[in-house]
Protein backbone atom coordinates (compact mmCIF):
# COMPACT_ATOMS: atom_id res chain seq x y z
CA UNK A 1 0.00 0.00 0.00
CA UNK A 2 1.26 3.48 -0.92
CA UNK A 3 0.14 6.18 1.53
CA UNK A 4 0.39 9.88 0.75
CA UNK A 5 -0.55 13.00 2.70
CA UNK A 6 -2.87 14.85 2.87
CA UNK A 7 -4.73 11.71 3.75
CA UNK A 8 -8.26 10.51 3.06
CA UNK A 9 -11.48 11.79 4.56
CA UNK A 10 -13.15 9.55 7.14
CA UNK A 11 -16.88 9.61 7.86
CA UNK A 12 -17.90 8.79 11.43
CA UNK A 13 -21.47 8.05 12.47
CA UNK A 14 -21.60 9.61 15.92
CA UNK A 15 -20.04 12.83 17.13
CA UNK A 16 -19.80 12.36 20.88
CA UNK A 17 -16.63 12.21 22.94
CA UNK A 18 -15.35 9.21 20.98
CA UNK A 19 -15.74 11.08 17.70
CA UNK A 20 -14.01 14.05 19.30
CA UNK A 21 -11.02 11.95 20.38
CA UNK A 22 -10.86 10.28 16.95
CA UNK A 23 -10.62 13.73 15.38
CA UNK A 24 -7.95 14.84 17.83
CA UNK A 25 -5.89 11.71 17.23
CA UNK A 26 -5.74 11.73 13.44
CA UNK A 27 -5.52 15.42 12.57
CA UNK A 28 -1.73 15.16 12.81
CA UNK A 29 -1.82 12.31 10.29
CA UNK A 30 -3.54 14.48 7.71
CA UNK A 31 -6.84 12.60 7.94
CA UNK A 32 -9.95 14.76 7.61
CA UNK A 33 -12.99 13.70 9.65
CA UNK A 34 -16.68 14.41 8.99
CA UNK A 35 -19.15 13.30 11.67
CA UNK A 36 -22.89 12.66 11.58
CA UNK A 37 -24.73 13.47 14.80
CA UNK A 38 -28.21 14.73 15.69
CA UNK A 39 -26.95 17.28 18.23
CA UNK A 40 -25.96 20.60 16.64
CA UNK A 41 -22.40 21.56 17.61
CA UNK A 42 -21.84 18.10 19.01
CA UNK A 43 -18.73 17.41 21.13
CA UNK A 44 -16.69 16.38 18.07
CA UNK A 45 -17.60 19.48 16.03
CA UNK A 46 -14.79 21.79 17.23
CA UNK A 47 -12.04 19.32 16.30
CA UNK A 48 -13.27 17.78 13.02
CA UNK A 49 -13.65 19.20 9.52
CA UNK A 50 -17.43 19.21 9.43
CA UNK A 51 -20.61 17.89 11.00
CA UNK A 52 -23.74 16.68 9.24
CA UNK A 53 -26.67 17.25 11.60
CA UNK A 54 -29.01 14.27 11.35
CA UNK A 55 -30.28 11.20 13.12
CA UNK A 56 -28.12 8.09 13.04
CA UNK A 57 -30.80 6.23 11.05
CA UNK A 58 -31.65 9.09 8.67
CA UNK A 59 -31.07 7.69 5.14
CA UNK A 60 -30.50 11.12 3.57
CA UNK A 61 -27.94 12.07 6.21
CA UNK A 62 -26.07 8.76 6.05
CA UNK A 63 -25.95 8.84 2.25
CA UNK A 64 -24.73 12.44 2.33
CA UNK A 65 -21.96 11.36 4.70
CA UNK A 66 -20.98 8.45 2.46
CA UNK A 67 -20.91 10.71 -0.61
CA UNK A 68 -18.35 13.02 1.00
CA UNK A 69 -15.81 10.57 2.40
CA UNK A 70 -13.34 7.85 1.44
CA UNK A 71 -14.25 5.44 4.25
CA UNK A 72 -16.94 5.03 6.91
CA UNK A 73 -16.94 3.93 10.53
CA UNK A 74 -19.09 4.48 13.62
CA UNK A 75 -18.52 5.37 17.25
CA UNK A 76 -21.95 4.45 18.57
CA UNK A 77 -23.99 1.26 18.39
CA UNK A 78 -27.12 3.22 17.46
CA UNK A 79 -25.84 3.36 13.89
CA UNK A 80 -28.08 1.44 11.46
CA UNK A 81 -26.13 -1.52 10.00
CA UNK A 82 -28.40 -2.01 6.98
CA UNK A 83 -28.27 1.68 6.13
CA UNK A 84 -24.47 1.71 6.47
CA UNK A 85 -24.19 -1.30 4.16
CA UNK A 86 -26.51 0.31 1.57
CA UNK A 87 -24.65 3.63 1.66
CA UNK A 88 -21.32 1.84 1.38
CA UNK A 89 -22.44 -0.08 -1.68
CA UNK A 90 -24.11 2.86 -3.41
CA UNK A 91 -21.19 5.27 -2.95
CA UNK A 92 -18.38 2.75 -3.26
CA UNK A 93 -16.79 3.50 0.11
CA UNK A 94 -15.79 0.81 2.60
CA UNK A 95 -17.36 0.68 6.07
CA UNK A 96 -15.46 -0.85 8.96
CA UNK A 97 -16.07 -2.75 11.21
CA UNK A 98 -18.44 -4.89 9.14
CA UNK A 99 -22.11 -3.78 9.51
CA UNK A 100 -22.99 -7.46 10.11
CA UNK A 101 -20.82 -7.36 13.23
CA UNK A 102 -22.63 -4.23 14.41
CA UNK A 103 -25.97 -5.97 13.86
CA UNK A 104 -24.87 -8.93 15.99
CA UNK A 105 -23.55 -6.69 18.74
CA UNK A 106 -26.61 -4.41 18.96
CA UNK A 107 -28.87 -7.07 20.50
CA UNK A 108 -27.26 -8.33 23.71
CA UNK A 109 -29.11 -11.65 23.52
CA UNK A 110 -28.04 -12.25 19.91
CA UNK A 111 -24.50 -11.23 20.87
CA UNK A 112 -24.36 -13.73 23.76
CA UNK A 113 -25.89 -16.52 21.68
CA UNK A 114 -23.35 -15.94 18.91
CA UNK A 115 -20.45 -15.95 21.36
CA UNK A 116 -21.68 -19.10 23.08
CA UNK A 117 -22.17 -20.85 19.74
CA UNK A 118 -18.57 -19.95 18.85
CA UNK A 119 -17.30 -21.59 22.04
CA UNK A 120 -16.32 -18.32 23.70
CA UNK A 121 -16.89 -18.41 27.48
CA UNK A 122 -19.82 -16.28 28.71
CA UNK A 123 -21.94 -16.20 31.88
CA UNK A 124 -25.14 -18.23 31.85
CA UNK A 125 -27.98 -16.29 30.27
CA UNK A 126 -31.56 -16.66 29.09
CA UNK A 127 -34.13 -14.57 27.24
CA UNK A 128 -37.02 -13.29 29.36
CA UNK A 129 -40.21 -11.57 28.24
CA UNK A 130 -42.61 -11.95 31.18
CA UNK A 131 -42.51 -11.29 34.91
CA UNK A 132 -43.37 -14.93 35.58
CA UNK A 133 -40.48 -16.10 33.43
CA UNK A 134 -38.08 -13.71 35.17
CA UNK A 135 -39.26 -14.90 38.58
CA UNK A 136 -38.36 -18.48 37.65
CA UNK A 137 -34.95 -17.45 36.36
CA UNK A 138 -34.16 -15.43 39.49
CA UNK A 139 -35.00 -18.45 41.63
CA UNK A 140 -32.96 -20.78 39.41
CA UNK A 141 -29.87 -18.54 39.19
CA UNK A 142 -30.16 -17.13 42.71
CA UNK A 143 -30.10 -13.61 41.26
CA UNK A 144 -29.60 -12.10 37.80
CA UNK A 145 -28.46 -8.99 36.03
CA UNK A 146 -31.41 -8.05 33.84
CA UNK A 147 -30.33 -6.31 30.64
CA UNK A 148 -32.29 -4.52 27.97
CA UNK A 149 -31.55 -6.33 24.73
CA UNK A 150 -30.94 -3.13 22.80
CA UNK A 151 -29.59 0.27 23.81
CA UNK A 152 -28.52 0.85 27.37
CA UNK A 153 -25.16 2.22 28.44
CA UNK A 154 -23.54 3.73 31.53
CA UNK A 155 -25.81 1.71 33.79
CA UNK A 156 -28.97 2.41 31.84
CA UNK A 157 -30.82 -0.74 30.87
CA UNK A 158 -29.13 -2.92 33.51
CA UNK A 159 -31.04 -3.89 36.66
CA UNK A 160 -29.83 -6.42 39.27
CA UNK A 161 -32.68 -8.64 40.50
CA UNK A 162 -32.21 -10.87 43.54
CA UNK A 163 -35.82 -11.13 44.76
CA UNK A 164 -38.47 -12.74 42.52
CA UNK A 165 -40.97 -10.23 43.89
CA UNK A 166 -39.08 -7.46 42.08
CA UNK A 167 -39.34 -9.14 38.68
CA UNK A 168 -42.28 -7.19 37.27
CA UNK A 169 -40.86 -3.79 38.23
CA UNK A 170 -37.42 -4.68 36.87
CA UNK A 171 -38.79 -5.92 33.57
CA UNK A 172 -40.85 -2.77 33.24
CA UNK A 173 -37.74 -0.64 33.93
CA UNK A 174 -35.76 -2.18 31.06
CA UNK A 175 -38.71 -2.03 28.69
CA UNK A 176 -39.98 -5.58 28.24
CA UNK A 177 -38.02 -8.07 26.14
CA UNK A 178 -34.74 -8.60 27.94
CA UNK A 179 -31.87 -10.93 28.74
CA UNK A 180 -31.25 -12.28 32.22
CA UNK A 181 -27.66 -13.16 33.03
CA UNK A 182 -26.43 -14.96 36.13
CA UNK A 183 -25.38 -12.47 38.79
CA UNK A 184 -21.68 -13.27 39.18
CA UNK A 185 -19.70 -12.92 42.36
CA UNK A 186 -16.63 -11.88 40.39
CA UNK A 187 -13.15 -10.98 41.55
CA UNK A 188 -12.85 -8.00 39.24
CA UNK A 189 -13.98 -6.64 35.91
CA UNK A 190 -11.31 -6.42 33.23
CA UNK A 191 -11.18 -5.37 29.60
CA UNK A 192 -9.04 -5.83 26.54
CA UNK A 193 -8.92 -3.33 23.71
CA UNK A 194 -8.50 -5.56 20.67
CA UNK A 195 -7.47 -4.44 17.21
CA UNK A 196 -8.07 -5.95 13.78
CA UNK A 197 -6.16 -4.61 10.82
CA UNK A 198 -5.63 -5.40 7.17
CA UNK A 199 -4.80 -8.95 6.06
CA UNK A 200 -6.17 -10.43 9.28
CA UNK A 201 -3.57 -8.85 11.57
CA UNK A 202 -4.67 -8.69 15.21
CA UNK A 203 -3.15 -6.93 18.21
CA UNK A 204 -4.21 -6.35 21.79
CA UNK A 205 -3.48 -3.64 24.32
CA UNK A 206 -2.45 -4.67 27.84
CA UNK A 207 -5.28 -6.09 29.94
CA UNK A 208 -7.03 -3.32 31.86
CA UNK A 209 -8.89 -3.46 35.17
CA UNK A 210 -12.16 -1.56 35.15
CA UNK A 211 -13.77 -0.23 38.32
CA UNK A 212 -17.55 0.31 38.19
CA UNK A 213 -19.99 1.84 40.62
CA UNK A 214 -23.75 2.00 39.95
CA UNK A 215 -23.00 0.11 36.71
CA UNK A 216 -20.94 3.10 35.47
CA UNK A 217 -17.22 2.88 34.71
CA UNK A 218 -15.42 5.13 37.17
CA UNK A 219 -11.73 4.19 36.74
CA UNK A 220 -9.53 2.04 34.51
CA UNK A 221 -6.19 0.65 35.73
CA UNK A 222 -3.59 -0.46 33.19
CA UNK A 223 -2.08 -2.97 33.47
CA UNK A 224 -4.73 -4.81 35.48
CA UNK A 225 -3.91 -5.89 39.03
CA UNK A 226 -4.54 -9.52 38.15
CA UNK A 227 -2.45 -12.68 38.24
CA UNK A 228 -0.33 -13.53 35.21
CA UNK A 229 -2.46 -16.61 34.54
CA UNK A 230 -5.64 -14.52 34.43
CA UNK A 231 -3.98 -11.91 32.21
CA UNK A 232 -2.87 -14.60 29.76
CA UNK A 233 -6.36 -16.12 29.70
CA UNK A 234 -7.96 -12.71 29.13
CA UNK A 235 -5.65 -12.07 26.18
CA UNK A 236 -6.45 -15.53 24.77
CA UNK A 237 -10.21 -15.00 25.08
CA UNK A 238 -9.90 -11.55 23.50
CA UNK A 239 -8.05 -12.99 20.51
CA UNK A 240 -10.77 -15.61 20.12
CA UNK A 241 -13.32 -12.78 20.07
CA UNK A 242 -11.33 -10.93 17.42
CA UNK A 243 -11.16 -14.06 15.28
CA UNK A 244 -14.93 -14.44 15.60
CA UNK A 245 -15.82 -10.86 14.59
CA UNK A 246 -15.66 -9.44 11.06
CA UNK A 247 -14.26 -6.07 10.14
CA UNK A 248 -11.26 -3.87 10.85
CA UNK A 249 -11.02 -1.54 13.80
CA UNK A 250 -10.80 -1.41 17.57
CA UNK A 251 -13.05 -3.58 19.73
CA UNK A 252 -13.70 -2.99 23.43
CA UNK A 253 -13.97 -6.45 24.99
CA UNK A 254 -15.38 -6.33 28.53
CA UNK A 255 -14.67 -9.38 30.71
CA UNK A 256 -15.29 -10.83 34.16
CA UNK A 257 -12.61 -12.52 36.24
CA UNK A 258 -14.48 -14.95 38.49
CA UNK A 259 -13.39 -15.91 42.00
CA UNK A 260 -11.82 -19.11 40.68
CA UNK A 261 -9.85 -17.32 37.95
CA UNK A 262 -12.16 -18.06 35.02
CA UNK A 263 -12.49 -15.35 32.36
CA UNK A 264 -15.94 -14.73 30.84
CA UNK A 265 -17.03 -12.24 28.21
CA UNK A 266 -19.45 -9.60 29.46
CA UNK A 267 -20.07 -7.37 26.42
CA UNK A 268 -18.31 -6.23 23.25
CA UNK A 269 -18.26 -2.79 21.66
CA UNK A 270 -17.12 -2.67 17.99
CA UNK A 271 -15.47 0.74 18.44
CA UNK A 272 -13.10 2.60 20.76
CA UNK A 273 -14.21 2.24 24.37
CA UNK A 274 -14.02 4.08 27.67
CA UNK A 275 -11.86 1.23 29.02
CA UNK A 276 -9.16 2.22 26.55
CA UNK A 277 -8.96 5.98 27.10
CA UNK A 278 -5.75 5.44 29.08
CA UNK A 279 -4.02 4.50 25.81
CA UNK A 280 -3.76 8.19 24.81
CA UNK A 281 -1.05 8.76 27.42
CA UNK A 282 -0.19 5.20 28.43
CA UNK A 283 0.39 3.34 25.13
CA UNK A 284 2.66 3.82 22.13
CA UNK A 285 -0.37 4.37 19.88
CA UNK A 286 -3.78 5.36 21.21
CA UNK A 287 -6.88 3.27 20.54
CA UNK A 288 -8.30 6.19 18.55
CA UNK A 289 -5.38 6.49 16.14
CA UNK A 290 -5.22 2.72 15.74
CA UNK A 291 -8.94 2.51 15.04
CA UNK A 292 -8.56 4.90 12.13
CA UNK A 293 -5.38 3.20 10.89
CA UNK A 294 -7.25 -0.11 10.89
CA UNK A 295 -10.38 1.26 9.20
CA UNK A 296 -8.26 2.82 6.45
CA UNK A 297 -6.17 -0.32 6.02
CA UNK A 298 -3.00 1.50 7.12
CA UNK A 299 -0.22 -0.20 9.10
CA UNK A 300 -1.19 -0.59 12.74
CA UNK A 301 0.69 1.28 15.44
CA UNK A 302 2.36 -0.50 18.37
CA UNK A 303 0.11 -1.21 21.35
CA UNK A 304 2.89 -1.50 23.93
CA UNK A 305 2.55 0.10 27.34
CA UNK A 306 4.55 3.32 27.77
CA UNK A 307 3.78 3.67 31.47
CA UNK A 308 1.24 2.30 33.95
CA UNK A 309 -1.81 4.53 33.77
CA UNK A 310 -5.10 5.11 35.58
CA UNK A 311 -8.01 6.91 33.96
CA UNK A 312 -10.69 8.46 36.19
CA UNK A 313 -13.95 9.55 34.58
CA UNK A 314 -15.26 13.02 35.35
CA UNK A 315 -19.01 12.64 35.85
CA UNK A 316 -21.74 15.20 36.36
CA UNK A 317 -21.89 15.65 40.16
CA UNK A 318 -25.13 17.64 39.97
CA UNK A 319 -28.67 16.91 41.07
CA UNK A 320 -30.30 18.16 37.88
CA UNK A 321 -29.26 19.31 34.41
CA UNK A 322 -27.39 22.59 34.34
CA UNK A 323 -24.92 24.40 32.04
CA UNK A 324 -21.52 22.73 32.28
CA UNK A 325 -18.83 24.71 34.06
CA UNK A 326 -16.06 22.56 35.51
CA UNK A 327 -14.26 23.98 38.55
CA UNK A 328 -10.97 22.96 40.16
CA UNK A 329 -9.22 22.50 36.83
CA UNK A 330 -6.09 24.38 37.93
CA UNK A 331 -5.05 21.62 40.33
CA UNK A 332 -5.13 18.98 37.59
CA UNK A 333 -3.25 21.23 35.18
CA UNK A 334 -0.59 21.83 37.81
CA UNK A 335 -0.08 18.08 38.35
CA UNK A 336 2.98 16.84 36.42
CA UNK A 337 1.64 13.28 36.27
CA UNK A 338 -1.87 13.97 34.95
CA UNK A 339 -3.60 14.84 31.67
CA UNK A 340 -7.13 16.26 31.47
CA UNK A 341 -9.59 15.59 28.64
CA UNK A 342 -12.72 17.74 28.28
CA UNK A 343 -15.56 16.35 26.14
CA UNK A 344 -17.16 19.66 25.26
CA UNK A 345 -20.71 18.83 26.35
CA UNK A 346 -22.85 21.90 26.95
CA UNK A 347 -24.87 20.52 29.86
CA UNK A 348 -23.87 18.61 32.97
CA UNK A 349 -26.40 15.95 33.97
CA UNK A 350 -26.32 13.61 36.96
CA UNK A 351 -23.58 10.99 36.36
CA UNK A 352 -23.11 12.05 32.72
CA UNK A 353 -19.58 11.48 31.41
CA UNK A 354 -18.16 14.96 30.92
CA UNK A 355 -14.46 14.22 30.62
CA UNK A 356 -11.67 12.16 32.09
CA UNK A 357 -8.19 12.51 33.47
CA UNK A 358 -5.32 10.06 33.22
CA UNK A 359 -2.52 9.78 35.77
CA UNK A 360 0.65 8.04 34.62
CA UNK A 361 3.38 6.47 36.73
CA UNK A 362 6.99 7.57 36.77
CA UNK A 363 9.69 5.16 35.57
CA UNK A 364 9.03 1.81 37.20
CA UNK A 365 5.91 2.00 39.28
CA UNK A 366 4.47 -1.19 37.82
CA UNK A 367 3.80 -3.29 40.92
CA UNK A 368 0.26 -3.84 42.15
CA UNK A 369 1.02 -1.60 45.14
CA UNK A 370 2.28 1.12 42.81
CA UNK A 371 -0.94 0.88 40.82
CA UNK A 372 -2.95 1.09 44.04
CA UNK A 373 -1.18 4.37 44.76
CA UNK A 374 -1.71 5.59 41.20
CA UNK A 375 -5.42 4.80 41.45
CA UNK A 376 -5.64 6.80 44.68
CA UNK A 377 -3.79 9.67 42.99
CA UNK A 378 -6.19 9.71 40.02
CA UNK A 379 -9.21 9.62 42.32
CA UNK A 380 -7.83 12.47 44.42
CA UNK A 381 -7.34 14.65 41.35
CA UNK A 382 -10.74 13.73 39.90
CA UNK A 383 -12.56 14.32 43.17
CA UNK A 384 -11.17 17.85 43.27
CA UNK A 385 -13.22 18.66 40.17
CA UNK A 386 -16.86 19.73 40.40
CA UNK A 387 -19.71 21.20 38.40
CA UNK A 388 -21.36 22.51 41.56
CA UNK A 389 -21.39 26.22 42.33
CA UNK A 390 -18.77 27.32 44.81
Amino acid sequence: MSITLPGPTLGVVGGGQLGRMIGEAVARLGVEVVVLDPTPDCPAAPVVSDQIVGEFDDPDAVHELASRVDALTFEIELADPDLLADASAEHGVPVQPDPATLETIQDKLVQKEALADAGIPVPEFVAVATAEGLERVVEEFGGVMLKAREGGYDGRGNVPVTDPADAAAALDEVGGNAMAEELLDFEREIAVMGLKGADGETRTYPVTETVHREEILRESVAPARADDVVVAEAESVARDVLDFLDGRGVYGIELFETRDGEVLVNEIAPRPHNSGHWTIEGARTSQFENHVRAVLGWPLGPTDLVAPAVTANVLGDVDETQPATLRGVEDVLAAPDAALHWYGKADARPLRKMGHLTATAAEGGDSAADRDALLSRARELRDGLTFRDA
